[in-house]
């Protein structure tokens, strides 16, 4: 009922609710944006090796803060790959997930808190990817490390890069990647079950660190192939994150699954192929 009495006509949404859906849209767009100007911009300066996993602190300010801080030397290139890492994360992973804060939206439009539960939403979100960043920042330079000490892995570092796409390649038809990817493709009914409404900041940002974990288990692989192609083309992360956005969020999209991962397998063995 309208406050005049009157009934409003099914399927019709109130103008405010339709200015403030407008609105959540346009802002999360630009958020999406943002981080792919900053990317953009970061890759063209000076500093586009710390996107790189270049050697940050053998010199400029990498190696003079390294210096000054105490433990720099692990504090430091930890710090500067999460924060490039979570930048990489909102460009490429937030597309994916709009599904999901639509549906927290809805589900919370009534609330005062409604903006600050969205944005916790969000920091839980990442923060799992940030996590799994630094994981994967641990693991890459103790391979760096290995290569530095055996010479005959050095000479063939192809190797490297050949696992690591055969590994998403195979990953693309395992159990895991289908039960996560489903929880990706239905995220109304994920908050639906998740949601409690009680004690709402903590909730949001567990709710969020709860997809988040789900989002991971889907496309780990797919991101780690950043690893093999460089971490620093644009070029890569706007496929990649074009990928897994079809795969969550097209009709489709779960169909891509298997011919993605029959194309990543035939590229490891045409690499191995061609160096052995």
């Amino acid at each position: 009922m309208s406050a005049t009495g009157g009934a409003r006509p099914t399927g019709q949404m109130p103008v405010g609710g339709s200015r403030h859906r407008r609105v959540f849209l346009v802002v999360l767009t630009a958020l999406i944006a943002l981080a792919w100007l900053t990317l953009w911009a970061w890759v063209r300066s000076p500093y586009g090796r710390y996107l790189d996993h270049g050697d940050w602190t053998a010199s400029g300010p990498g190696a003079f803060l390294c210096r000054v801080v105490p433990a720099g030397n692990v504090v430091v290139p930890a710090v500067l790959y999460g924060t490039a890492w979570i930048l990489m994360a909102a460009a490429m992973m937030l597309p994916t997930t709009l599904p999901l804060f639509n549906a927290f939206d809805r589900l919370t439009a009534g609330r005062a808190d409604h903006g600050r539960l969205l944005a916790l939403l969000g920091v839980g979100y990442i923060t799992v990817w940030g996590a799994f960043g630094l994981a994967a920042h641990v693991l890459h330079a103790a391979l760096l490390s290995l290569v530095g000490r055996v010479p005959a892995l050095a000479w063939h570092s192809w190797l490297i890069g050949a696992a690591t796409i055969g590994l998403a390649g195979a990953f693309q038809f395992s159990n895991l990647k289908r039960r996560c990817l489903e929880k990706c493709r239905t995220p109304l009914s994920f908050v639906i079950e998740h949601w409690r409404g009680q004690a709402q900041a903590r909730h949001a940002f567990v709710l969020g660190a709860h997809h988040g974990l789900f989002c991971v288990g889907c496309c780990w692989a797919l991101m780690l192939l950043m690893f093999a192609v460089g971490t620093g083309s644009l070029g890569w992360m706007l496929l990649l994150a074009a990928v897994m956005a079809i795969e969550k969020n097209v009709r489709w999209g779960h169909r891509l699954s298997a011919p993605l991962g029959a194309a990543l397998l035939s590229w490891a063995v045409v690499l191995v192929a061609t160096h052995a």
